[in-house]
């Protein structure tokens, strides 16, 4: 019995072991690599009928009010933070214990482990496994691609995919040429982007709109000079 138990946990160990340095090879890979499709992406075109639109558009070819916009929009301690807001995950837990509704508090690093590496999911094993890639891309890519991948594989549309192909099909120009009232206007519909529309945006998307620019006026296009 005890060499039976011996055997388990040794596979056990091994199987850990190997879990962990695939991933790291994973991750370290797409730090040179641009990924080329992503879970949700895949889900959407077999199981949502949607075509993949996207186009990769590299860091210093994407305009700097876009850059700041969703950092604006989604995550204003980005430069700062190791891949996890604290102070934000106390308040969101906060108000679920108040009997609030859970509102969300993830971040760009942790919403590109997600998009990158995950599936949809709200499972404590998906939101464990996040964590863990989240802690991995903060140490093997740093900041500048982080930030540059979750520009290039965020749902934009319905099949729309990075904010190259987002400026292309919204707005008939490349990511580098998008100004502040575009890149807001994107930034706005990323909580919802299938319902949400950037050509014909309703008073809520508008007004998100002008409360992410008034966010981009406080931070200042220097604030970028932080993300290394």
């Amino acid at each position: 019995m005890k060499k039976f138990l011996f055997g388990v946990i040794k596979f056990a160990i091994k199987t850990v072991l190997l879990v962990i340095v695939a991933t790291m090879v994973w991750v370290a890979l797409y730090r040179y690599v641009n990924p080329p499709l992503t879970p949700l992406m895949v889900i959407g075109y077999f199981g949502g009928k949607r075509t993949i639109k996207k186009e990769w558009s590299d860091y210093k070819n994407i305009s700097n009010y876009m850059k700041l916009a969703v950092i604006a929009a989604e995550d204003q301690k980005f430069p700062t933070h190791e891949g996890f807001d604290i102070e934000s995950i106390k308040d969101a837990i906060g108000d679920k214990m108040s009997g609030d509704r859970l509102r969300g508090a993830s971040t760009i690093s942790q919403q590109t482990a997600k998009n990158v590496f995950l599936w949809p999911s709200r499972t404590w094993m998906r939101k464990t496994a996040e964590a863990y890639f989240t802690f991995l891309i903060e140490k093997i890519w740093g900041k500048k691609r982080i930030l540059e991948v979750y520009l290039n594989v965020i749902e934009t549309g319905k099949g729309v995919y990075g904010v190259g192909k987002a400026g292309e099909v919204y707005f008939g120009k490349s990511a580098g040429n998008l100004t502040k009232e575009e890149s807001a206007l994107i930034a706005a519909i990323l909580p919802n982007p299938v319902r949400m529309s950037a050509v014909k945006p309703s008073r809520y998307v508008r007004e998100r709109q002008g409360w992410i620019i008034g966010q981009m006026d406080n931070l200042g296009t220097g604030y970028l000079k932080r993300i290394k």
